[in-house]
């Protein structure tokens, strides 16, 4: 992934932000085309495969345990739902699925073994895998990498100056790290912010200059406008304008040429010229589907309606680089041969029984007295 030269310093980059939106907008679109097919925008689908219930304390989200919204908070979600799920999004139009559990960190048990066959099976369907699990370790991102695993999303959220102000419960080393950990496993990274938490500006650009200052930047970037929901510290943040996300979409593409400009939460407050000029601006993907994991999203439809509008085409899969193979995983195979020994010896044990005459005994209960 490159970065612009001339951009690589705090002052540069604000000033770049500072321009005169035709201009910037202008500048932007013309790096967009250069890297990038201007017509065509990637569709994806973000699902919540485990909601609510995080012990974190980010100010933004309502899945955090201690903020009283109206998240319910639900278990994993079986591999054959998360495959049913990612089929309709496929026939929908989406070339990725991203599944995000309200998790603080990853734990070696077998929800994530779960979540290991979810990778695999969706794999298989020729979709782009995304996941968001929150920190993970090297050993943890390896066997994701080996499930086939396309990218692993998470953000920075913010400037590292501002960071204190959003969450507690984590340090922005511990999001750095966790990046480091899913770079080194050979995954794509996918990492970005919010705007609108009462951050200033330099703080948004704190947040580029984070990803100017690592070795390689993300292959996305996705920016986020914040959805206030009741319940949480920032219910009471007035959503931005829509020129704020456009400022910012442009700034991180010209930045950023070769990163994909994720253009994410917060579409219901912008207007169809709003996203055309996003766009135009270097955004090149948009989830769809009527819900972010708990918060609103245009419906399909009116996305289909406005791609026909504005003359764009939704992206195929792996366009931005090559589909990973799917590799048995050694410790799902290892559970499985200790279930398939166990089921074994007791078919065995009952049919033994069998043999010596044993009969259950038969229980009398209350209701057919």
């Amino acid at each position: 992934m490159e970065t612009t030269s001339q951009y690589t310093t705090k002052e540069a980059l604000l000033e770049l932000y500072n321009k005169p939106l035709l201009e910037l907008v202008f500048e932007a679109a013309t790096v967009h085309r250069k890297y990038h097919n201007p017509r065509e925008v990637q569709m994806s689908s973000l699902l919540s495969i485990k909601t609510g219930g995080c012990p974190e304390d980010c100010g933004y989200c309502p899945q955090a345990a201690r903020y009283h919204t109206d998240v319910e908070a639900h278990k994993l979600m079986s591999v054959e739902s998360v495959i049913e799920q990612a089929k309709n999004a496929k026939a929908n139009g989406s070339s990725r699925l991203c599944m995000g559990a309200a998790w603080r960190e990853v734990r070696n048990n077998r929800d994530f073994d779960n979540v290991i066959e979810m990778v695999q099976a969706v794999n298989d369907l020729d979709m782009e895998v995304c996941a968001t699990l929150g920190m993970l370790d090297e050993d943890q991102a390896k066997r994701l990498k080996n499930a086939g695993l396309f990218a692993y999303n998470h953000n920075l959220d913010t400037s590292k100056d501002f960071y204190k102000d959003v969450i507690s419960t984590r340090e922005y080393e511990n999001r750095l790290d966790t990046i480091e950990n899913a770079r080194k496993a050979g995954i794509s990274v996918c990492s970005g912010g919010i705007i609108g938490m009462g951050e200033a500006v330099e703080d948004r650009i704190g947040l580029l200059m984070s990803y100017m200052e690592m070795d390689t930047p993300p292959e996305s970037i996705p920016i986020n406008a914040l959805v206030a929901v009741e319940g949480t510290p920032m219910e009471e943040q007035k959503p931005i304008e829509q020129w704020e996300m456009i400022r910012m979409v442009a700034t991180t593409r010209i930045a950023f040429p070769t990163s994909v400009v994720r253009l994410s939460a917060g579409r219901t407050k912008m207007n169809m010229e709003g996203q055309a000029l996003c766009f135009m601006a270097g955004a090149s993907s948009i989830f769809a589907g009527d819900k972010l994991l708990t918060t609103p999203n245009p419906e399909y439809n009116e996305d289909m309606e406005m791609f026909k509008i504005l003359g764009l085409e939704a992206k195929a899969p792996f366009t931005e680089g090559e589909k990973p193979e799917s590799k048995p995983d050694p410790i799902i195979e290892e559970r499985k041969r200790k279930e398939a020994e166990r089921a074994e010896e007791l078919k065995a044990a009952r049919e033994k029984l069998k043999s010596e005459g044993f009969e259950p005994r038969k229980v009398t209960t209350v209701d057919s007295l």
